[in-house]
């Protein structure tokens, strides 16, 4: 997120805090390399869903609500929306406080992790990041939010 326009949106702090849910949500190396060996400059799982609907009441309604305050577009909008419901489903199955493992044995999670791609790689793209670059820790993004 270093070259992320972070003034250019109104709520720009909450689209970072969606963004860096989503990328980790979204990087089954990352599962592997940062959650599942217990990398706590990362948080888990469940802090990533937090941070995904924590402002935003996502898991309450539509990204649709934040276009052109949180995302820039009806598109953006929808693809957050598949993956917020993707992976709500999987945390009331197997519970909040899970082991990420848990999450990752669960049926739905490889459609969970591919529409949680799909929406980063939209959000990543319209703020001039590269979507492949790995996440950022948790340090860095209360940094980044902190700054402006």
């Amino acid at each position: 997120m270093d070259d992320m326009p972070l003034t250019d949106m109104p709520w720009w702090r909450w689209r970072a805090n969606v963004r860096s849910a989503l990328h980790m949500l979204s990087d089954p190396a990352f599962h592997q390399e940062c959650w599942l060996a217990g990398r706590a400059e990362y948080g888990d799982v469940t802090d990533a869903v937090y941070r995904l609907v924590e402002d935003t009441w996502l898991d309450n309604w539509s990204a649709e609500k934040y276009v052109g305050t949180v995302f820039r577009d009806s598109g953006e909008a929808a693809l957050v929306d598949v993956a917020v419901l993707r992976v709500l489903r999987i945390m009331h199955q197997v519970g909040a406080d899970a082991l990420v493992s848990a999450y990752m044995e669960h049926h739905g999670w490889p459609e969970a992790v591919r529409a949680a791609r799909e929406a980063h790689v939209r959000l990543a793209a319209a703020d001039g990041d590269d979507p492949d670059v790995a996440p950022r820790t948790l340090e860095v993004l209360r940094i980044v939010t902190r700054a402006a």
